[in-house]
């Protein structure tokens, strides 16, 4: 599937197109005269190799290459969900020697001759997407849809108009090296850095980079209010972070879909949380006539974070196995018979294109709207979120579970995809990182 998006990539890029930066910089070795600091310093990386296949190896250390570019010693970074997707192999343009990563947190080392808003020595979280901060979309406060910072014509092909770039996520988002390494390359460090207060601890910072400004994006998005009843598919860090700020916007009740011990782990941290585990439920049921026992009219909000490329039926996984379609339709179409009449729903979860079997007729014939949330735009969220976090509203480290070296980050993929070991959510630590914080976990040899 790689090899034939090249192909038609190749055959349907004009140049840089709306790029104002450099992109497809994947990887600083594999051009180092004109990627790599000039003192050919090493760095440790993670890199896809293919299918089921990340490595870490020696690549090069990242220089500035355009004016607002920051270098940054990563102090910080993590494995998110969105990881297991190219992981698994079902996000196109990746090439093998990619490095992975869109989590980071960080000491700025050099800077470009147009940053104003950061100094070396300073630490700083990054988002992770791209964003210029001055195109339409970016001075509307949505810096995930930036203009200037993907240039990928496949992109532009299958969804009619391209997103802001992604670090560490495949070329189809710009072909941005990751921060799953030891030195990171920050393009449009005006926007893209945020410094971090010497009183919050890298553990808490780091999520601010994606987890917990994608999961208050959705609740926003999603428009919970207060006294209402919400349903979220899958309870990952994105679930349970969502699942959080839902009771802090005043949801009477929330109940989670999933089908192991993340139920469990949620209510130990959330004990209002409710808990349906699909697995469990009886031959001739499901997960909506559950629902439906625990709220006879339906939920007023659904959330899926769960995402499109967990088949459960046969006919969907073979569907997909044949590419019939790219994603199962099966969680949305449980989400549309799980609310009430003119309910919401609300997509966080990944879809990468085309479903079957999609039950549309409801959705015309009983008003409920469907708000795909996008990509969150981490600038409009991620200060309010880190005060939050200096007041002690928000905890980040309810979700943190293992804490691990960046040379153990490729078995930590395997157990994080295999859902072993209770691992929620790690922090991964350098050469550069401080001991750890004050009440979050020790390091775990893998």
């Amino acid at each position: 599937m790689n090899t034939a998006s090249h192909i038609l990539e190749a055959s349907m890029r004009r140049g840089d197109g709306q790029a104002d930066v450099r992109t497809d910089v994947s990887n600083p070795a594999k051009n180092p005269a004109e990627y790599a600091d000039p003192s050919g310093e090493k760095m440790r990386a993670l890199t896809w190799q293919g299918k089921y296949d990340v490595q870490i190896v020696d690549s090069l250390k990242p220089k500035v290459i355009n004016d607002e570019d920051v270098v940054l010693k990563v102090t910080g970074t993590s494995i998110c969900g969105s990881d297991l997707h190219p992981y698994r192999g079902v996000i196109i343009e990746m090439q093998k020697g990619d490095i992975m990563g869109h989590e980071v947190s960080g000491i700025i080392e050099t800077v470009g001759p147009s940053v104003t808003k950061v100094k070396p020595g300073d630490r700083v979280v990054i988002s992770f997407q791209v964003a210029c901060g001055n195109c339409y979309y970016c001075n509307q406060g949505l810096t995930s849809m930036c203009e200037r910072t993907n240039a990928d014509e496949v992109h532009n092909y299958l969804y009619g108009h391209r997103t802001a770039g992604t670090i560490g996520f495949s070329h189809l988002n710009g072909g941005f090296a990751g921060g799953q390494a030891e030195y990171l390359r920050m393009p449009y460090a005006n926007t893209c850095v945020l410094k971090i207060p010497d009183d919050v601890p890298n553990e808490k910072a780091l999520y601010l980079s994606d987890v917990l400004c994608t999961s208050y994006h959705a609740v926003v998005q999603a428009g919970v209010q207060k006294g209402e009843t919400v349903a979220i598919w899958g309870l990952g860090p994105i679930g349970l972070m969502a699942a959080f700020y839902c009771f802090q916007k005043g949801a009477s009740r929330v109940i989670a879909i999933d089908s192991n011990w993340r139920l469990q782990y949620g209510q130990s941290k959330l004990p209002k949380l409710e808990v349906l585990d699909y697995s469990r439920i009886p031959s001739g049921s499901s997960v909506p006539t559950e629902l439906r026992k625990l709220v006879d009219k339906g939920v007023d909000r659904a959330i899926d974070c769960a995402g499109g490329e967990y088949a459960k039926s046969l006919g969907h996984k073979l569907e997909i196995a044949v590419g019939l379609e790219t994603d199962t339709s099966e969680t949305i179409n449980e989400c549309i018979l799980s609310v009430k009449k003119f309910g919401t729903i609300a997509i966080t979860g990944v879809y990468a294109a085309y479903t079957n079997h999609f039950n549309i007729g409801a959705i015309m014939e009983l008003g409920i709207r469907l708000i795909g949330i996008g990509q969150a735009p981490v600038h409009r969220y991620w200060e309010e979120l880190l005060n939050r976090i200096r007041t002690g509203e928000l905890d980040p480290t309810i979700m943190l579970t293992h804490r691990i070296d960046l040379e153990d980050v490729p078995k930590a993929y395997k157990m994080f995809n295999d859902k072993a070991d209770h691992m929620m959510k790690v922090f991964v630590q350098t050469k550069f990182s401080e001991p750890p914080a004050h009440g979050t976990p020790a390091l775990t040899k893998l």
